[in-house]
Parts: C-alpha cells; structure tokens; sequence
C-alpha cells in the first residue's frame, strides 16, 4: 500500500512509516490515496508493543495510547499502518479499504469479531465481541501472513451482547 496524504505539507510523516519523534500532534486525522485501495482516513496514535503492520488496535482520544484488539474491549477501532511499537508513533487507517490481520479461516464478507489473539480478528461469531463499522472484503490471502482486506466506516467495539 502506498498511500500519499493528501494536501501533505512538508515534513509530514508518511502513512507507512513509524518513528521515534511525534511528527504530528496525537489524534491528528488526515486523508490520504492509494492506486488500489483508494481513499481512506488515517489518525496518527503512540504505538504499542507487538504491534505490527495489520495489528487490529483499540485507541484513546484522551492520550493518544493504543492497545491491541481484543475479546472485550471497548472504544474505538483502527488498523496499523506499520509495525509501530512502544514509545513510537505512526498513522492508523479508521476509514476506506483496509488490510488486517485475520485468524487461518477468515472468509470474505464475514462480519468482524475481536479474539482471543490480540491485534487480530476473526469472522466466528463471538457474542459482545464484533467490530461494529468494519467487514471482510477478502478471504485471508495466505496463512503465512494472515492478512485479509477489509472495508472499515470509524469502528468502534462497545462489548454489547448483540452480535
């Protein structure tokens, strides 16, 4: 993926790089394009450990922190552009077609759910746990890099009881 922002200033931080110094204030929302995937929105967040690039992540508003995705989790939702660790910052996609991490047998079209492996999703229905705002639009392409497209609207898990 090679998306340019757009309006980009000088010395705005790409979308696909993390570094060690804040380029931009956190919470920073931009839009950029890609040739394949098109348009999508960005919000630019601290990293977290184990964080790599499709880590699936739940993000604070107040301080700009995230933490893997995971079975209960509340907040809202966004995907990591890069392998974007502790005590670095980078940029996640919250709009537009994505690319996650998926578990071995996602299919395309399921609906998103949070597990038990932290920083990826899977389609098996688990009650409280789906992403709202996001769904599959690939099957996972391999199982060596468990990755899968997506279509994400701002997602959000709220561990509600309804699937």
């Amino acid at each position: 993926m090679a998306f340019t922002i757009d309006n980009a200033r000088i010395g705005m931080q790409p979308i696909a790089n993390t570094e060690t110094t804040q380029a931009h204030p956190l919470g920073t929302i931009v839009s950029a394009n890609d040739p394949t995937y098109r348009a999508g929105e960005f919000i630019y967040l601290k990293g977290v450990a184990s964080t790599a690039v499709g880590s699936w992540v739940t993000y604070n508003l107040d301080d700009g922190s995230t933490t893997l995705l995971a079975a209960n989790a509340i907040g809202p939702v966004a995907i990591a552009m890069s392998a974007n660790v502790a005590n670095q910052y980078g940029w996640y996609q919250i709009s537009g077609k994505a690319v996650g991490k998926v578990l071995a047998s996602f299919a395309d079209n399921g609906n998103v759910y949070a597990t038990s492996t932290a920083g990826s999703v899977d389609d098996a229905v688990v009650a409280g746990d789906r992403v709202k705002g996001a769904v599959g639009a690939s099957a996972i392409d391999t199982p060596s890099t468990g990755l899968a497209e997506m279509e994400i609207a701002r997602p959000f898990m709220d561990d509600a009881l309804a699937a």
